[in-house]
């Protein structure tokens, strides 16, 4: 072993500041001019370094074994007169002797790029719609050598190491090598596998070097701690016949009853696997047809619910690893329940090691101070204009159906996405190039993510929390509407709208509600110009809001009453339903992420555990009237589904003094099923009720004053007969008794 030529000072210096975007050339195996072979590594704290050569066919030690010559500050290098570059290992030695404290290791500087051209051009070009393939930490064989190969996007960055527990987090013999204009840096590292934790050590422009966490690290450690950690997943799926269901199947066209949840919070300390195992048979027991998870993606504080994500591309860690939330969504399938999940793109935290500067500028968030920071959450918002982060959400939302066999994404916030002007006053906000308020990259990012996801992802939906008259929502993106413009190409959007205007009715004294009908009817006045999910969900239910049950007036009875009546009207009403966690079995008091529903009002030693399992009980029955009955579902979209037939809006009659309502929906067949809602405290016997002529009698399918629900039990026990009276503007009737405060189905009978 010769010494080798020096090392160029400014190689030198690059490499031990973090900042040499090619560390591949001066270090790792080259061959010289006249034949010599020099290498050269860099190794910090080592005493000596031994090059081994290794048959590459047998795998035994051959000739060459040479120690190369120490520089100084970690380097060691030597040349040795060979033909050809061999296979070869390192012998790091860390002890003062030889064989004290050796390290046998591949040298990650003998290989080639693991990205290929493809990758790289389509990073650049942001339309790498696998992207979870190319970047992050990805577990492989190279040459026969196992280990990991790290890439990052950070394009502004002077260089790039990786540093983790297996260098004891000192990324000076770990430095990444920069792909050219792509941004990317690369680097494989044998000897890495899965669980190895690690971060990214980024150099700024500014020179100053900090530990970001992998944003595509599948796995991240549980918090506080933030590390991201290597995964590979080792899942065997076994719900191919859900899949098939579902690419097969319509969801407009579909009953959608959803069970939304915290999962932390859903019976605290349990794991994903300890849910799988409790989840699905309660969920199945009530008749819900999917579940709606709120994000379930890694995130700092669990306060924020998960509103707040710095792990875009990992299950939260809290409750198991990735494989263990993947057997969650497995069993959920198997029970035949969808799994829908919340998706944010609005808005990302500001933590230093997370995404926030992440190469030293303002790379996923705007470089405007005035666009970065989200006026309502002390977050930051993404860049939306820049190619690669539109990249980088568009394939996170097919991560998550393509990799977790996630059924639906409901997307956070976005109407704070739409409108440049959200929560800003005049003169903090700058207008469109067209001169309005719409933030058209956001337009593009949400167009382009529902565009992918239904193409790539057959019997996916998607939904929009939106609360705005923006037009368009569910509409295609290819189908143009008066505006010029195609639509967003979500599958539903959240009516909040109906959520809001029927909770203040509910909230109102029944002598009250006389004035306010229009509170309650006033949704089927634009129900077709979307297609709406009805969400009673978590933000309705906390920060002094009070639990549905709660929000109505009067003593407990009337309360539950009320509550139970809204569900069978909520339940009849055109639009799929949500339901959050803890309001099936009307809790008394708001939700709180620390300890979950009061699943104490269900013990059988509570005195007052009938009045809450008998509001369960109704759910349980609602969903199974809803899946059975396609009028309550076929022809949510369509008009021709729903008909009024007392919608209180004459306040003079009985019936409109009385808060009675009465509709009925429509298979795609014509069968009715009829529903009407008493929100007032008074029962009505003898009401005359138009109904579409069917020459039959009628029957009471469901009653929520039923005694089982904790009713007082005033029913239609006997088929109605259908009589030639005009009412309501029908000319056939039936003579109805009215339970107070609730609602009661009706079908035809015979």
């Amino acid at each position: 072993m010769r010494a080798a030529p020096p090392l160029p000072a400014a190689d030198r210096q690059r490499l031990l500041a973090g900042t040499h975007h090619d560390p591949h050339t001066p270090l790792g195996a080259h061959l010289q001019d006249g034949g010599d072979v020099c290498f050269r590594v860099l190794r910090p704290y080592a005493r000596a370094v031994t090059v081994i050569g290794a048959d590459s066919g047998t795998g035994t030690a051959a000739a060459l074994r040479a120690e190369l010559h120490d520089e100084g500050d970690g380097f060691f290098a030597g040349v040795v007169r060979l033909s050809e570059i061999p296979e070869y290992e390192l012998l790091v030695r860390y002890g003062d002797r030889p064989g004290d404290d050796d390290v046998r290791t591949v040298d990650p500087y003998r290989f080639p790029p693991a990205l290929g051209e493809l990758d790289l051009r389509l990073i650049a070009e942001g339309r790498h719609e696998e992207l979870w393939q190319a970047l992050g930490a990805r577990t492989m064989t190279r040459a026969g050598h196992c280990g990991t190969r790290f890439t990052v996007w950070a394009p502004n960055a002077r260089g790039v190491r990786v540093a983790g527990d297996f260098n004891h987090w000192d990324g000076t013999a770990c430095p990444m090598r920069s792909l050219g204009s792509s941004g990317v840096w690369e680097v494989f590292l044998p000897g890495v596998g899965d669980g190895a934790r690690y971060k990214f050590e980024i150099t700024g422009p500014d020179g100053v070097r900090v530990l970001h966490a992998d944003p595509m690290a599948r796995a991240a450690e549980v918090p506080p701690a933030n590390a991201s950690v290597v995964h590979t997943s080792a899942h065997k799926w076994r719900d191919g016949d859900w899949l098939d269901r579902r690419a097969a199947g319509t969801p407009h066209a579909a009953p959608v009853s959803v069970y939304e949840l915290h999962l932390p919070s859903w019976r605290p300390g349990l794991t994903y696997r300890q849910l799988a195992a409790q989840l699905p048979a309660y969920i199945k027991d009530l008749g819900f047809t999917h579940v709606e998870l709120m994000p379930c993606a890694e995130h700092p504080f669990g306060g924020s619910w998960g509103y707040q994500v710095t792990g875009f591309y990992a299950p939260t860690a809290r409750l198991g690893g990735p494989d263990d939330f993947k057997y969650l969504v497995d069993a959920l399938h198997q029970a035949g329940i969808g799994v829908l999940m919340d998706w944010v793109a609005a808005h990302f935290p500001k933590d230093e090691w997370a995404l926030a500067r992440f190469d030293g500028t303002a790379l996923y968030e705007h470089a405007d101070p005035s666009r970065a920071e989200h006026p309502d959450w002390g977050t930051l918002e993404f860049d939306l204009g820049r190619r690669e982060v539109r990249n980088f959400l568009v394939a996170n939302a097919v991560y998550w159906c393509e990799e977790y066999h996630i059924d639906g994404l409901r997307v956070d916030a976005v109407a704070s996405m739409l409108y440049l002007d959200y929560s800003r006053a005049p003169g903090e906000w700058t207008p469109n190039a067209h001169g309005g308020n719409a933030d058209l990259d956001a337009v593009a990012l949400l167009r382009e993510m529902n565009a992918t996801v239904h193409r790539r992802c057959p019997g996916v939906l998607t939904a929009a929390e939106e609360s705005t008259t923006w037009d368009g929502v569910t509409r295609a993106t290819h189908h143009v509407g008066e505006g010029g413009f195609g639509g967003l190409g979500f599958s539903f959007k959240w009516n909040m709208g109906w959520m809001h205007d029927s909770l203040n009715y509910l909230a109102r004294e029944p002598a009250h509600r006389t004035y306010h009908h229009g509170e309650l009817t006033f949704a089927m006045v634009y129900a077709y110009s979307e297609n709406f999910i009805l969400p009673v969900s978590h933000d309705e239910v906390v920060h002094g809001k009070r639990s549905l049950v709660s929000k109505m007036p009067g003593d407990w009875w009337q309360r539950r009453a009320g509550h139970r009546a809204f569900l069978g009207f909520m339940w009849a009403h055109p639009g799929k339903q949500l339901l959050f966690m803890g309001q099936e079995f009307a809790q008394g008091a708001e939700w709180s992420e620390e300890h979950g529903p009061d699943w104490w009002l269900l013990d059988p030693s509570y005195s007052a555990e009938p009045d809450h399992r008998g509001v369960r009980d109704l759910v349980r029955d609602l969903n199974a009237e809803y899946v059975r009955t396609p009028a309550l579902w076929q022809l949510d979209t369509v008009p021709a589904g729903f008909s009024w037939i007392e919608d209180g809006s004459d306040g003079g009659s009985p019936a409109g003094g009385d808060a009675v309502f009465a509709f009925v929906r429509f298979d795609a067949d014509g069968a009715p099923l009829i529903a009407v809602s008493n929100f007032s405290p008074v029962p009505r016997t003898g009401y005359r009720l138009g109904v579409p002529e069917a020459g039959v009698s009628w029957r009471e399918v469901l009653n929520t004053d039923d005694l089982r629900y904790g009713g007082s039990d005033v029913r239609n026990r006997e088929p109605l007969a259908e009589e030639a009276t005009p009412a309501h503007g029908r000319p056939a009737s039936v003579t109805v008794t009215l339970p107070p405060l609730a609602t009661v189905w009706l079908r035809p009978h015979g």
